[in-house]
């Protein structure tokens, strides 16, 4: 058997997948309705919206199976993903991949497979729509283009729930979305044991540019200082634009020394860009930077909170 691949961004797809806030939620009609006019349309008995997540496939829509999800070490949608198109197993048990999968010898007894490459508006695979027969079957071109449809439908109600969670300004994400993904890796890094970092930027006068200069100078402004921040940021990195000029950073798996390095960098970049701009304003922040405390930081609110404290007491001290 063939355990699939991981994708080459699979940390920035982990990232999108829980921006979405959809795994283990509960069935909703509009992803259902799909699945059934998929089922009927090929006329078998297995159609599954599949998300895969990190070690496993999670059916946001099942009609066909009894179980709700499987590891993603025997997935076929695990594959799926590594591709732009259909990907199409005519019969298992002539494919070298597959004919020992657990799947294929026993239950549900997959014979055939095709899936379709679920995307996020960002390009991110989240997962499949995929047909399963218990019968060996040939998949056309024209199949390929129906399920590729389907899909796209799919995609069309994910991309509601992503569009909710980003910033539309910046792309970045915005308070919703950082909310979700930072608890999501805060409760990761204290049940690892592994330091964190939260920083709280505050945009410095941008009332007065906004005055000055107008919104949509006060635009460019918000979206040259995420650009310019960006450039310090790994993949791991939640960066969420959550207020008008307030902007808040996790670091994980980060130590305090590290983080100071990163608002260094973040400082000298910006003021190498302020040097190269010909304009009558800068761009600069005040911060507050909190260390992650596994007795003290329940959630990511409390962290957030006392960021945003220290960030006031550094910006009155600059005054």
């Amino acid at each position: 058997m063939q355990e699939p691949k991981l994708p080459d961004n699979e940390a920035e797809r982990l990232r999108t997948l829980r921006s979405l806030n959809i795994l283990d939620t509960k069935p909703e009609e509009r992803f259902d309705n799909i699945t059934l006019l998929t089922q009927r349309v090929f006329k078998v008995p297995i159609a599954l919206v599949s998300i895969v997540d990190e070690s496993r496939q999670w059916f946001k829509s099942c009609i066909g199976l009894p179980v709700s999800e499987t590891g993603r070490d025997i997935s076929f949608c695990g594959h799926t993903i590594l591709n732009d198109t259909a990907f199409v197993i005519p019969d298992t048990l002539k494919d070298s991949r597959f004919s020992d999968n657990p799947l294929v010898l026993s239950d549900p007894k997959i014979r055939f497979y095709a899936g379709y490459p679920i995307k996020a508006p960002n390009g991110s695979k989240l997962g499949t729509l995929c047909i399963i027969d218990r019968e060996p079957r040939e998949f056309s071109d024209t199949d390929i283009t129906v399920l590729g449809d389907f899909a796209a439908l799919v995609e069309r109600e994910i991309s509601v729930s992503y569009l909710a969670s980003i910033d539309e300004l910046t792309g970045i994400s915005n308070r919703r979305g950082f909310m979700t993904l930072a608890q999501h890796e805060l409760n990761r890094c204290k049940r690892d044991n592994s330091p964190a970092s939260l920083i709280f930027f505050d945009l410095n006068k941008f009332k007065e540019i906004n005055d000055t200069f107008g919104h949509a100078e006060g635009d460019k402004a918000l979206i040259e200082f995420v650009t310019t921040i960006k450039n310090v940021l790994r993949d791991s990195d939640i960066f969420g634009r959550i207020g008008g000029d307030e902007f808040v950073l996790l670091l994980s798996n980060t130590t305090e020394l590290q983080a100071k390095d990163v608002l260094t960098r973040c400082q000298n970049l910006l003021d190498n860009y302020n040097l190269k701009m010909d304009r009558d304003y800068t761009i600069s922040f005040s911060h507050g930077m909190v260390n992650l405390n596994p007795i003290q930081h329940d959630s990511i609110e409390n962290i957030l909170l006392e960021a945003d404290s220290l960030m006031y007491q550094n910006k009155e001290s600059q005054q």
